[in-house]
C-alpha cells in the first residue's frame, strides 16, 4: 500500500508538471525539426524539397527509430507517441529526484515527494537556453528525464538499474547522458565492479551502429577549426553558445546558482550520507567548469566540435543541484526548528521557477510569490509534525503549481498554435500538390513557420527555427544564410521568389500585396508567384 501510496503520488506530480506547470508544448520548439525530419523518413515524397531534411542531426541518437517504430505498431500519429514517451519519462525523472530525495531525507517517503515537487516546478537555464524539465518530447528532454532516474536509481544504491536509465538516455541524446555515464563508469573502475557498466557500453555501442548506417547526418569533422564566417553566422544564430555575449549578471547568476549547491550540500552532508548525492554534486560542476572550458575551446580556439557537443547545456545540473539540495535543505532546517534557515533554502529553491536569472531585477509579483511558498512550506512543515497535521506538506507541494502561473504572472512560453495558422496549414494541406514549396518573409524569428511545415507537410524556403542545425551541418548553415538573405526581412517580390523555386509566399495580413490572394484569413494572405504546379 506504501508502494502504491507513492506511484499515485508521483503520477500525480507527473500529471500536475505536464498539463498545469511548467506545461508542455507541441510544435513550438525543437519538435518541429524532428517531426519534419521523421516524417520525410516515413515517406521520402515528404517535404522532398526542404533543406531541414536534406542533412540532418539525427544520426547520433535512435530517437527517430524509436518514434518511427511506435507509429507504426499503435497507429498513432508522432504527436500522441512522442506525448506519451514525454509523460513517462518525466514520470521516471520525478521518481528519480524522489529517490535521491529519499537518501538524504532519512528514508522519510512525505518529505521526499515534497522535494521532488519542489524540484518538478521547472527551472530556465537561461544563457544555453534550455530546461530543467523541457516543454517538449525533444532528444534532450527523455534523456535528461532519464539521466534523472539514473540519479536517483545511484543514490538508492542500485548502479546497474542506474546505467541502464543512462543507456536509455544515451541512445536517446548522447550529449545529455554522456556526463552521468562517464561519471558511472568510473565509479565502476573505482569499485571493480566492470559487469554494472555493460548497459552503458551496449548503449555506446548501439549509437555507433546507428551512426554508422546514417552517414548524411554525421557532423564535420571532429577537429575542424571555424572559419570567420562560419564564426560570424553562428554568432548570429546560436548566441547561446557563446559565453561572451551573455553578460556579467547571467554569469553571476550561475556562479550563484552553484553556491546555492554547494552550500546546500555541505549543509546537508554534515546529517546526511556523503555520497548520496554525490553524482549529482559532480554534474553541478561539470555545468559550472564547462563555461571557461567553451570559452577556451570554442572562443579562443575555435573548436567546430563544440557548438555540435554545446556542453554548457550541463548547467542544467547545476540548477537541477541548487534547487534538490536547497529544498532538503529547507526541509530539515524547518523540521529542526530554524524556521528563518528554513524560509531561506527554500526561497532559494522555489525561485528558480519564478525568476529565470536571479542577479536582474526581480518584479514584485515574483518576489511575494517566492517568499509566501517558502513561508507557507516551512510554516506547513512544522505543524506537520503534529499527528493532525502530517499532511499538511501536500498542500505546501501542490500550491505552486498553481500560485506561480497565477499570481506570479510567469507564462513560460507563448500560444502559437492560433486558429488562422490551422487553417492555413489545411489549406495547403488539401489544396497544394506535396512537391509545392512556400515562404514567409516576413516572418522574422517567430516560430510559426515551423508549425506550418509540420502540420501541412509542405516545404519551407527557409525559417528561423529550422536554422538551429547550422550548429551541427556546415553545408546546411551555408544554405540556411543564403537562403535568409535571398528573402527574409524585405519587401515580398513575387518574381524574384519564382525564380527561387518558390510557389507560394505568405504574408501577415498587415503587408498585404496588391494582388488577389489565393487563399486569406485574418491573420495570413497568400500569394501564387505564377510558377506551373501540377495538378
Amino acid at each position: 500500500m506504501r508502494r502504491a501510496g507513492i506511484a499515485a503520488a508521483i503520477g500525480a506530480l507527473s500529471l500536475l508538471s505536464f498539463f498545469q506547470f511548467p506545461g508542455h508544448t507541441w510544435l513550438q520548439q525543437d519538435t518541429q525539426i524532428y517531426v519534419a525530419i521523421m516524417e520525410h523518413e516515413r515517406d521520402p515524397r515528404v517535404l522532398a524539397g526542404d533543406i531541414l531534411v536534406a542533412e540532418s542531426h539525427v544520426a547520433f541518437t535512435l530517437y527517430d527509430e524509436i518514434a518511427l517504430a511506435a507509429r507504426r505498431v499503435t497507429g498513432l500519429g508522432f504527436h500522441e507517441v512522442l506525448a506519451g514517451q514525454q509523460l513517462v519519462a518525466r514520470a521516471l525523472g520525478i521518481w528519480g529526484l524522489y529517490l535521491l530525495a529519499l537518501s538524504l531525507l532519512d528514508g522519510h517517503a512525505g518529505l521526499s515527494l515534497l522535494a521532488a515537487a519542489i524540484v518538478s516546478l521547472g527551472a530556465t537555464v537561461t544563457g544555453p537556453e534550455v530546461l530543467t524539465f523541457e516543454y517538449e518530447p525533444s532528444p534532450r528532454a527523455l534523456a535528461c528525464a532519464l539521466v534523472m532516474c539514473g540519479l536517483g536509481l545511484a543514490a538508492a544504491g542500485r548502479p546497474r538499474a542506474a546505467a541502464i536509465a543512462g543507456a536509455i538516455g544515451l541512445i536517446y541524446h548522447p550529449p545529455s547522458a554522456l556526463p552521468f555515464c562517464a561519471l558511472l563508469g568510473l565509479l565502476a573502475w573505482r569499485r571493480r565492479d566492470f559487469r554494472s557498466c555493460l548497459p552503458v557500453l551496449a548503449g555506446v555501442a548501439l549509437v555507433a551502429i546507428s551512426a554508422s548506417f546514417q552517414s548524411q547526418g554525421a557532423a564535420a569533422g571532429f577537429f575542424r577549426k571555424l572559419t570567420p564566417a562560419d564564426e560570424r553566422l553562428l554568432r548570429m544564430r546560436a548566441a547561446y553558445n557563446w559565453i561572451s555575449t551573455w553578460g556579467t549578471s547571467l554569469i553571476l547568476h550561475w556562479l550563484l546558482l552553484f553556491g546555492i549547491a554547494g552550500g546546500a550540500w555541505l549543509r546537508l552532508s554534515r546529517e546526511s550520507r556523503r555520497s548520496a548525492g554525490g553524482l549529482l554534486v559532480t554534474l553541478a560542476a561539470v555545468g559550472i567548469l564547462s563555461m571557461p572550458v567553451s570559452w577556451l575551446l570554442l572562443e579562443r580556439a575555435g573548436w567546430a566540435f563544440f557548438p555540435e557537443l554545446q556542453p554548457m547545456r550541463n548547467l542544467l545540473w547545476t540548477a537541477l543541484a541548487a534547487q534538490l539540495f536547497a529544498a532538503i535543505a529547507g526541509i530539515r532546517a524547518a523540521l529542526r526548528g530554524s524556521l528563518l534557515e528554513s524560509v531561506a533554502w527554500l526561497a532559494a529553491a522555489f525561485a528558480l521557477p519564478a525568476q529565470t536569472v536571479l542577479t536582474r531585477p526581480w518584479p514584485w509579483q515574483h518576489v511575494l510569490v517566492v517568499a509566501g511558498l517558502a513561508g507557507l512550506t516551512a510554516g506547513l512543515l512544522r505543524l506537520s509534525a503534529r499527528r493532525a497535521w502530517r499532511w499538511a506538506p501536500a498542500v505546501a507541494a501542490s500550491a505552486g503549481f498553481f500560485v506561480i502561473p497565477g499570481w506570479g504572472q510567469v507564462v513560460n512560453y507563448p500560444r502559437l498554435h492560433t486558429p488562422e495558422l490551422e487553417q492555413l496549414a489545411s489549406w495547403a494541406r488539401s489544396a497544394t500538390p506535396p512537391d509545392t514549396v512556400f515562404a514567409f518573409p516576413d516572418a522574422g524569428r517567430v516560430p510559426y513557420p515551423g508549425i506550418f511545415r509540420a502540420e501541412a507537410l509542405r516545404a519551407v524556403y527557409v525559417d528561423w527555427k529550422g536554422g538551429g542545425q547550422v550548429n551541427f551541418l556546415p553545408h546546411f548553415a551555408a544554405r540556411w544564410w543564403l537562403r535568409w538573405q535571398q528573402t527574409m526581412g524585405r519587401p515580398a517580390d513575387l518574381a524574384q521568389c519564382d525564380a527561387l523555386g518558390i510557389q507560394y509566399v505568405v504574408l501577415a495580413s498587415p503587408d498585404r500585396l496588391p494582388e488577389p490572394p489565393v487563399f486569406e484569413n485574418a491573420r495570413f494572405a497568400v500569394y501564387r508567384t505564377g510558377q506551373e504546379l501540377r495538378p
